[in-house]
């Protein structure tokens, strides 16, 4: 099949076709690091992991760049606030968000360029804009002139008479148009400042990503990601500069995913409607987030519920239980059960799976659908189980199940090297409540058996001994007995 995927800028589902063969470019907004990165942050990174994924799956080599805005305006606020520089507050949150990367399985992009190490090519675009006669001066400040731009609002399809200034573009008697918009800003006192032709100051908010992209990933790309909420005045201001300095198109595809809501409002550090990606995790694993990005549409907004997080810990847990060992390879002297006839149909199964998941996937990247493609193997594996199968029989269908959820950035397997010693004292702990029994230690064995419950671990007593299971793991251990 093709791959087609939603453009904003067309307003419809195109085929996906890469400038250069074989190579998608990929540039994804960052964060603003002035404060703690909430979910809506994180529900971003996770969609364009899923797409950066999925795109190598299907054989492309994906030059990913995200950014790091570390001077803004609500950077020097918020520094000024708590009483620290504004290099030691971003550089905080930068630290931050790069552990926050690792705990949610992110790949890490080719390249996180931040605005104060850019501020060279920021520059030299900015006089460029100048020199082509886009943009002009006046008392150390840079405006973008959007008259001269006779394209401006093709993205968000606002017409320019209807436009006013957009966020962080204070209105200013000087500017030739009210949607004219800051390229440079003259520094002001106490606020960082860089030296420039037209005086001390920094960079405005939507330069930054046009010098960015134009520096890692060329004068064109592929795809340019971010929240809805950037395509007007950001992504707009993005191509306006960007075009008119170099004659091109810029972006192919432009991909805006929807906005993570709590409580009927889109998450923002601004109005203090959030829930912070530390306190989340400090209550779920990472895959459940994830998981609940998945479950819905990309482009659509995702409701955060404590009901929609514990339901995306429960389809977690079964998708892990998917993986555990067929009964009849615990033993190995147990006859063979299940045969060939199983074997085949979970064969079978598999293969269905991966057309299915690669349909949706196709289709601008439908993680919904795609999940639904994975559950139903999920089923199938666990009436094969219940029914007796063998594990030769079992792994073709849970190799394709793996396989498929890392192409979504799920992690099924425990890691051995992080889980191993806790696994080692439930199996030893197993063992001591086997003896236990064995010497009709009844109390002692439910004691044993009832703190494990507490700690999130399940006994189960079977004919061929006993299985335990992890909440959220994937701890299927051994049978013992």
């Amino acid at each position: 099949m093709t791959l087609v995927v939603y453009n904003t800028l067309t307003d419809r589902k195109e085929p996906f076709e890469a400038l250069e063969r074989g190579v998608v470019r990929m540039y994804v907004c960052g964060p603003t690091v002035y404060d703690k990165a909430h979910l809506g942050h994180a529900m971003s990174s996770i969609v364009f992991d899923v797409i950066r994924r999925y795109l190598e799956y299907r054989g492309y080599r994906v030059l990913h760049v995200m950014n790091y805005t570390d001077v803004d305006d609500k950077v020097i606020q918020r520094a000024q606030q708590v009483g620290v520089g504004a290099t030691e507050l971003s550089e905080r949150y930068i630290a931050e968000y790069d552990r926050h990367m690792q705990q949610l399985n992110l790949l890490p992009p080719l390249v996180k360029p931040r605005v104060s190490r850019e501020i060279d090519n920021i520059l030299r675009m900015v006089q460029g804009l100048i020199d082509k006669g886009y943009a002009y001066s006046v008392d150390g400040d840079v405006y973008f002139e959007v008259a001269k731009d006779p394209d401006y609002g093709k993205l968000s399809g606002r017409r320019l008479e209807e436009m006013r200034a957009g966020a962080r573009v204070e209105v200013d008697e000087r500017k030739r148009g009210a949607a004219d918009f800051a390229l440079w800003k003259a520094a002001k006192p106490g606020e960082p400042s860089w030296p420039s032709p037209w005086g001390p100051g920094r960079p405005g908010w939507h330069i930054e990503c046009s010098a960015m992209s134009l520096q890692h990933l060329g004068e064109q790309i592929d795809i340019h990601g971010g929240g809805n909420d950037l395509i007007f005045p950001h992504h707009e201001n993005e191509i306006a500069q960007t075009e008119s300095l170099t004659g091109k198109p810029f972006v192919r595809y432009w991909l805006h995913n929807g906005m993570m809501q709590l409580r009927g409002e889109d998450m923002s550090k601004s109005t203090g409607v959030m829930l912070s990606v530390d306190e989340f995790l400090s209550r779920y694993e990472p895959e459940v987030l994830r998981l609940m990005v998945l479950n819905s549409h990309y482009r659509k907004p995702l409701t955060y519920t404590e009901e929609s997080a514990e339901a995306a810990r429960g389809a977690l847990e079964r998708l892990r239980g998917a993986l555990k060992p067929g009964e009849a390879e615990l033993e190995q002297a147990a006859p063979p059960v299940g045969g060939s006839t199983a074997g085949a149909a979970l064969v079978q199964a598999a293969a269905q799976a991966r057309q299915d998941f690669q349909a949706a996937m196709d289709d601008d990247f439908n993680t919904a659908q795609a999940l639904g493609a994975l559950f139903e193997l999920v089923r199938q594996i666990h009436q094969a189980r219940q029914a007796g199968a063998r594990q030769s029989a079992l792994e073709p269908a849970q190799e394709t199940l793996s396989e498929l959820a890392g192409v979504l950035g799920l992690r099924l397997q425990v890691d051995p090297g992080s889980e191993g010693m806790a696994s080692a004292l439930v199996e030893l702990l197993i063992e001591i409540r086997e003896d236990l029994r064995g010497a009709k230690q009844w109390a002692l064995a439910d004691r044993i058996r009832d703190q494990l419950a507490e700690l999130g671990i399940a006994l189960e007593d079977g004919k061929r001994g006993t299985t335990w299971t992890r909440r959220g793991q994937a701890g299927w251990g051994p049978p013992h007995g």
